[in-house]
């Protein structure tokens, strides 16, 4: 079995609750991943129920990326 995870995800501004579609990267489940916006990297960590991460100030959610088990040989 392999995991293999969406390179984007959405992040939801906590302060006004607007919500946009970033690229991921260095994706480990359960831990972090980096969310890109534009030039602006937010490092986003597991607090046991949703991805946080801060950045400029201002406080950001996520679910994370999708993920998806292959199965079998690849």
């Amino acid at each position: 079995m392999k995991t293999i995870y969406d390179n984007k995800a959405i992040l939801t501004n906590t302060r006004n609750e607007q919500s946009v579609e970033v690229e991921v990267d260095n994706v480990r489940a359960n831990e972090s991943f980096d969310a890109f916006i534009a030039t602006n990297k937010i490092h986003m960590r597991w607090n046991g129920k949703i991805y946080i991460g801060n950045a400029h100030g201002m406080e950001f959610t996520s679910k994370g990326p999708n993920e998806r088990v292959i199965k079998g040989r690849f």
